[in-house]
């Protein structure tokens, strides 16, 4: 079982990356509880679990998401959340844009601020100054704050975890933040060695992760298609992992997986861990 710890006292020997969840907390919640089974099947080592952006939009469940990774990342070292670029342009929106925030309602902001409670009359309404007021606060400044200062990018052995991608031939240190948010073609077209393997979401793959002798993409469009990636890392070794898309309505009792896994992140982080019921069946 993936046990968490405020810091780690061994280093990490494995890692599970997970594609673009956008606000699908029923397919986090059963990846993780896929996570969890693959884990205990393998030797026990200190294990770390990466998010790789775009945990917001699109998908119904935003706000818990955000709520749920908040409570991980500070309770352990070893659940790291990375920046997407529907966060950034979310917190661009959010923070006073009036043009961002137009162009963010479309892109999956309507759904998000709806997972807020914020009035449907509002998050369908035109951009107005008001409205934005209204959608800032009702999500809050800590929540915009933690978003904000998500990392770019997190590496572990040969293998860099970021959101799109990077710039081919630009170290790492002089990348920008646009490229590692954004980038597509000129990262996604290049078979330029990039001195590690890159593992990106941001690309939708729908038929499934996408394995290059540089990269590997694992966004496979989980909001539309059901099937949500992970990426397993170890000694060089990587497997995918993912959901079997199934048929609407989900399962109710799926939700609560993920409250599940961080309230069980909480307890251990805490000394006072219990492991959660079998018959739960949650991660």
């Amino acid at each position: 079982m993936i046990r968490f710890r405020r810091a780690s006292a061994a280093p990490i020997g494995r890692v599970y990356a997970v594609g673009d969840v956008h606000g699908r907390l029923d397919l986090f919640g059963r990846l993780m509880t896929i996570v969890k089974r693959d884990h205990a099947a393998r030797l026990p080592v200190a294990t770390r679990i990466v998010l790789l952006g775009d945990i917001v939009d699109r998908g119904p469940d935003s706000a818990a998401m955000v709520r749920g990774c908040m409570q991980l990342t500070a309770s352990t070292d070893r659940f790291v959340v990375l920046k997407g670029n529907h966060e950034a342009m979310m917190v661009e929106a959010l923070t006073g844009n009036l043009t961002v925030y137009g162009h963010w309602l479309g892109f999956g902001g309507r759904e998000t601020l709806l997972s807020w409670g914020v009035d449907w009359s509002v998050a369908h309404g035109p951009a107005t100054p008001e409205n934005l007021r209204i959608a800032a606060e009702t999500v809050g400044a800590e929540a915009l704050a933690w978003l904000a200062a998500l990392p770019l990018h997190h590496q572990h052995e040969n293998h860099l975890f970021v959101h799109a991608g990077i710039r081919p031939g630009v170290p790492l240190r002089k990348q920008s933040a646009e490229d590692l948010l954004w980038i597509t073609d000129d990262f996604l077209k290049s078979d330029q060695p990039h001195g590690m393997t890159v593992v990106h979401g941001h690309s939708i793959h729908e038929a499934g992760p996408v394995i290059r002798p540089n990269r590997i993409g694992i966004d496979t469009g989980a909001y539309r298609t059901g099937r949500l990636t992970a990426l397993g890392v170890e000694n060089g070794e990587t497997w995918t992992l993912n959901t079997t898309p199934a048929p609407q309505p989900v399962p109710a009792g799926d939700v609560a997986a993920f409250e599940a896994y961080y309230q069980q992140g909480l307890a251990r982080a805490a000394g006072r861990g219990r492991r959660v019921s079998a018959s739960a069946g949650k991660a």
